[in-house]
Formats: structure tokens, sequence, C-alpha cells
């Protein structure tokens, strides 16, 4: 599973205080990304426009090879390039640590909360996390890999979703209600409207389409999805990214699953809702089939062509098969590891315990603490404590990954030069694949695969910039 490079996006929604006008959330994100980068000095911010919705300032890469930036108002978090699984998840986790540990140090803990989930349910607003894979380009991109991993994705759900109390419904998209629903799989399932598009801030698509590898154009692209689901586990994280990955290796050997859906916006929302766990869905060829049948058949393949190419690999089929089995006989025994099941067990247990249902607005603010990024408050957090839920990785190692980059991409070489050029009084322009400094010193990183630490301290070299310490 190392021939991939892995990322992720979060966009952390805030909540300040009622009592004091000032604190709002865009103040509090704004206040905590700076705090980043001036305070922490967890790298270093952007002087030059990154586009027109970009000014300086705004954001910038970190020393672990991420970045951090404010998109309409949130904190967002990118992770640095990955190619091993588990060191994803490792960065994305250091992201969580990085701001709540930035509003504790600014005193506003105690007042204001980020959250690690993708609803309003007061707005109705949604925010994403984005997923990318790059992907060799030799695969047709669309008559091959979109129709053949869609169903796949629509189905995913039922081990990637984080759950939530309600639902969102737009007359203007779905029509009238159809009746009440009390808890469901995935939250962002009722937001995506079409299946794939190629500007996200018009249309909330399964897939976005935009071209914009951030590597050699000639050799990859970028698959973007908008379709997943903020998760608190790491288990689940780790089995959402990993059996994606799994699906791209098989359709870069050009072995495509023969699945397709009559109608994959629809099939994604009845699946979220379904609460009987069947999760049936209606194919192209107008027989039905269910969520759990779709996945078996995608691990069947990956099975017989990937299994014993690598540790990694080995475990996501291990694990993919166990929670298929527990899905099929009976999803509640996976309260450690799925973050929909985990959170639909802790609210019915709430409820039972104080007399209350689905309507009362408690259990939709307990449904939002779920996702608080607050050891102290997060009620995810209360159940790791206890042990409850199932951990892959231990602090320490995400504590290193706020401040070291993977050593097998280039974000190694990124670090290196901004650690460089910290303190240095020279104009920068950094990008994922590329370093200008001084408007004439440029190194080109177009290979996310290559650590280039020789150019790198070339480069340094060049700029006449002191290497940093090791």
């Amino acid at each position: 599973m190392r021939n991939r490079i892995y990322g992720m996006e979060t966009e952390y929604g805030c909540m300040s205080p009622d009592s004091d006008s000032f604190l709002s959330p865009d103040y509090i994100s704004v206040k905590t990304k700076d705090y980043v980068f001036y305070r922490q000095q967890l790298g270093i911010v952007d002087i030059h426009y990154r586009g027109r919705d970009e000014p300086p300032g705004n954001g910038g890469f970190l020393f672990n090879g991420g970045r951090m930036y404010i998109d309409m108002g949130h904190v967002e978090y990118a992770t640095p390039e990955c190619r091993g699984l588990f060191d994803l998840v490792a960065a994305d986790r250091a992201g969580e640590v990085m701001v709540q540990s930035a509003l504790n140090q600014l005193g506003l803990a105690e007042e204001a909360s980020f959250f690690k989930n993708n609803i309003d349910h007061y707005t109705g607003a949604t925010f994403g996390c984005h997923e990318n894979y790059l992907v060799r380009r030799d695969v047709p991109f669309s008559t091959v890999l979109l129709p053949a991993i869609l169903p796949f994705f629509v189905s995913r759900q039922i081990f990637a979703g984080a759950g939530r109390v309600g639902c969102h419904t737009d007359i203007f998209e779905y029509g009238s209600d159809e009746g009440e629903v009390t808890y469901q799989i995935s939250q962002r399932a009722d937001h995506i409207v079409t299946e794939i598009y190629q500007w996200i801030q018009f249309s909330r698509a399964i897939i976005n389409t935009r071209d914009e590898p951030l590597a050699d154009w000639g050799l990859y692209r970028r698959l973007h999805l908008l379709v997943g689901d903020s998760n608190m586990s790491e288990y689940a994280t780790a089995l959402k990214v990993g059996t994606t990955a799994l699906m791209l290796e098989l359709l870069e050997e050009r072995i495509v699953p023969q699945i397709r859906l009559l109608d994959p916006v629809e099939a994604i929302r009845n699946i979220s809702r379904d609460l009987t766990y069947k999760w049936e869905v209606q194919l192209e060829d107008g027989s039905y089939s269910t969520a759990c049948e779709i996945q078996q058949e995608y691990l069947s393949l990956a099975e017989r062509y990937l299994r014993g190419k690598d540790g990694e690999g080995d475990w996501v089929l291990d694990e993919w098969r166990f929670v298929l089995g527990a899905l099929e006989h009976d999803p509640m025994t996976l309260i450690d590891r799925l973050d929909w099941v985990t959170k639909k067990w802790l609210l019915e247990s709430f409820m039972l315990a104080e007399g209350l249902d689905w309507n009362d607005t408690w259990i939709q603010s307990l449904d939002l603490e779920y996702h608080n990024l607050n050891p102290d408050k997060g009620l995810y957090f209360d159940l790791r404590k206890q042990g409850l839920t199932k951990r892959l990785l231990d602090d320490e190692l995400v504590n290193k990954s706020m401040v070291t980059p993977p050593q097998d991409t280039r974000s190694r070489a990124r670090s290196g030069v901004m650690r460089a050029l910290t303190g240095q009084k020279a104009r920068y322009v950094i990008d994922w694949d590329s370093i200008y400094v001084e408007d004439e010193k440029y190194l080109n990183m177009e290979d996310p695969f290559l650590t280039y630490d020789v150019e790198a301290e070339e480069f340094i070299r060049e700029c006449r910039i002191p290497a940093p310490e090791l």
C-alpha cells in the first residue's frame, strides 16, 4: 500500500460562548490559527496570495509537512503527504491535538470548543472531511475509475459513517420530508446532491473531478473525495482510507468490479437512514442488492488479487472481512470500532437512563459533544479513557506527528527547507510541489514519492540559508 500517496483535509467546527459576542467562532478560529504559527511556531505563514480567496497570513505550511488555514471561517487542517496508512492516521490525529492545544493555551478551552464533525444541527450547514488519493493517470478516469468506484463510496458508509441525530432535507433538492428520521449512519449523506462535479463551492458531489494533481501532471491525477465523514475513531479512519486504497489498486491493475447503482445519490441517502440495517439498493439493471453484499464483492476481489502484497494491506483485508461479518450479524457488536455504532449505543443508553427520546434537544447536544476535541469534555475521549474504544496509535506517535513529517515523502524536504527559512528575511513561496525563494531560486518537488534530500540540501546552500540542526 506504500505505492500510494494519501492526504486528508478536515474543517473543524467551532462553538463560542453565548455570553460574549466578541468571541465569535470566526474570531476564535483565527486566533487559534495565529497561535499555532506565531506562538507555538509549528510552521511558517504564507506571505503571498494563494488564489483570490487566500490572502497573505490566512494560513501556511506546518513543519510536520501539512497545512493549516482559514476556510469559510473554519480552521482547516491538511495532513502531509503520507505513504503509510498509519502515518496518515497519526497525522490526522495531530491536527486535532494542535487546535485543541492552541485553544487551551489561549485560555479559551472552558468557554469555546472545537469539534471534528460535519454538521450544524441549528443552521443546517455542513463542513467537510476531504480525502485525497494519488492515482495513475493512465487509468481512464471518467470511463473506468469513476463508474467502478461510485458504488463503493455509496456503500462504504456502513463502516465509515460518523452517525448523526435527525436529518437535513432541502425541499428544493429532495422534495418534501419523508417522515421522521431519528438517527442515521452518515453525517454527509443528506448533503450530497450529485455524483461528480468539478467545483466544490457550487455542488457537493461524491467525487470532486477538478484535475489538480499537485504532482507530475503527466503521471498522476488526484482523486478528491467530498463524501466522507470526519471520524473520531482511529480504527474507522484507517479502515475507510485503507479499503479505498485497495479499491484503487484493483482499478489500476485493470480489475474492474461490474457493479452499477441506478441512482447513487438516492442510494447514499437511503442507506444512511435505514436503521433496519438491511441497506438495500437498486442496481442499474433493476435488480436489488445490499450495501453489505456490494462491499463483500469488493472484498472478495481484493482478497483474490492483493492478499500477501504487504502488511498494511493484509491488515485492511483482515479488518474489512471482520467488520462486514459483524455488520451482517449485529452492527452493535462494533461499539469499540465504528463511530456511528459507538454514538448510537451511547445516546440510546443515555435516553434509557434519563427517559428521553430522539427529539429532545439534549440528544442533539450530546451528538455534538461526541466530537468535542477537548479530552476533558468530549464524549468519545471519555469512552476512550474507559477503554471502550479500539486504539491503533499511542499518544507519543501522535505528538511526534505534530512536528515531524513522514520520512518517505517530499514533505520531508519541504519541512527541512521551511526550518531553514525560519527567522530569515528572505521572501518565499511554499507550495505542495515547489518552493521559491527571492523569485529566482526554485526547488521542484513534483514527485511526492521522493524525499529530495540532496536537492533540499543544495537548495538551502544556494539560498545561503543556514542549514537546520537535525
